[in-house]
């Protein structure tokens, strides 16, 4: 890892309630709970942001609505508007571009900045600013910009500035200086890892691992047999060596994409079936991220002798649902399909807009299983959830097959549209 490296994360604080709170001052000191309305509603629906009141009674994102309505009754309970959380989440990226170019999306309401390139830039009487100087101006920055706060972590590395981040909500601010990040991971508990939800959570406590230090020490092969290739990586994450770079995706995206190369080629028309649908779930979820819907779908296929095929489909209205890529990405799948075998698949998502660039009734909003999906995979991690109609295929699978965004897997490495190489995710 380098050393040297400058990572901040950005996370806005308690976003979708903040948001309203600053536009209703109504709100502001009360518990606000963005999510279904728990009556009207009949406690369907899940809690899709607390205000940091609402935290003090125990709801949480992600929580089901009712659980929520019996925690907090006298909460003040608000519909998303997501077509507004996406124009302030604009802003917010619009300022953290004017300290870097290198800014990496993760989700509406936070991002990975490398600033490294930036320290002679905002240097002061000679003296290269360091990430700390960054961070307070970017945090002025965004509170003058759109009138919320927003909590930073700054590490060597985007794994620990994400665990920074996190450390001291809300209006945090927390530097990792190089060469300190195992000590300081080491106290902190297990489910703090970035990629250990609650299902991983409960693997490790069983078998005694509970702080972040405990797991560096394990056994690689102890945790690989219990949770496979999974194992190996969160060994090497404990003691805070990551060094995947910030892969800006840039305002002028034309497309969201991602592919998969199977370890062994197949003709198993179902195991294709269910690979090109997560191919699709994990394309919608990028979309929406990112707040835009796409009209083109695009299927790319590559038979066992290297041939390789795009066909697309536009639609006649945009989308950002997995299951609405699916139909079209399956469509096109069974027009090029012969009896060959498949190396891979992918699927692209084009011809983008924001809910501004959007003819009105040309879109429906995301479905609530959508919704409840990205939250809980939001807090928890990708992967945290998955179809029912996949566990059965994914029992199945072959090892070997690697998957890729908006790129190609070159052995440990993926080869992304802008040439710059990352290590493996």
């Amino acid at each position: 890892m380098d050393a040297t490296r400058t990572i901040l994360h950005v996370d806005m604080d308690a976003f979708y309630a903040a948001v309203e709170q600053r536009d209703r001052p109504e709100l502001r000191g009360r518990p606000v709970i963005v999510g279904a309305d728990p009556r009207g509603g009949r406690g369907r629906g899940v809690v899709a942001t607390a205000s940091y009141e609402a935290r003090r009674f125990g709801v949480g994102s992600a929580m089901p609505i009712s659980q929520a309505f019996r925690a907090c009754p006298q909460g003040a309970y608000v519909r998303p508007d997501m077509e507004k959380y996406a124009a302030v989440s604009k802003e917010v990226m619009e300022v953290l571009r004017q300290f870097t170019d290198a800014v990496e999306p993760v989700s509406i309401d936070e991002a990975f900045l490398d600033v490294t390139g930036s320290r002679r830039l905002f240097a002061t009487s000679g003296r290269p600013a360091t990430g700390e100087d960054i961070a307070r101006s970017l945090k002025a920055a965004i509170r003058e910009r759109t009138q919320l706060t927003a909590s930073v972590g700054v590490a060597p590395s985007k794994m620990v500035a994400k665990v920074a981040s996190d450390m001291r909500k809300p209006d945090g601010l927390v530097v990792v200086a190089p060469g300190t990040e195992a000590a300081f991971l080491a106290p902190l508990p297990v489910r703090r890892l970035w990629g250990v939800g609650p299902k991983m959570e409960e693997v490790l406590l069983k078998i005694g691992v509970r702080t972040i230090g405990e797991l560096a020490t394990c056994d690689p092969a102890r945790l690989r047999r219990r949770l496979g290739t999974h194992g190996h990586d969160l060994v090497q994450l404990a003691p805070g060596i990551d060094d995947r770079e910030v892969v800006s995706e840039g305002e002028d995206a034309k497309s969201v994409g991602q592919e998969h190369t199977f370890g062994a080629d197949t003709a198993d028309r179902e195991r294709l079936r269910t690979t090109l649908l997560e191919l699709c779930d994990a394309v919608a979820r990028r979309l929406r991220q990112h707040g835009v819907r796409a009209r083109t779908v695009t299927l790319k296929y590559r038979d066992e002798d290297f041939h390789t095929s795009t066909r697309a489909k536009t639609l006649a209205a945009a989308v950002d649902s997995g299951d609405a890529l699916f139909e079209a990405a399956w469509r096109l799948f069974r027009g090029v399909h012969g009896r060959r075998k498949v190396r891979l698949l992918g699927v692209s998502a084009s011809g983008l807009a924001g809910p501004a660039q959007m003819p009105l009734f040309a879109a429906a909003p995301p479905s609530r299983s959508d919704v409840a999906r990205d939250l809980v995979e939001q807090r928890f991690g990708a992967g945290t959830l998955t179809r029912a109609s996949l566990l059965a295929a994914e029992a199945l699978r072959p090892a070997g097959g690697q998957t890729g965004g908006d790129g190609k897997r070159e052995g440990g490495t993926v080869q992304d549209r802008k040439g710059s190489r990352r290590r493996r995710r």
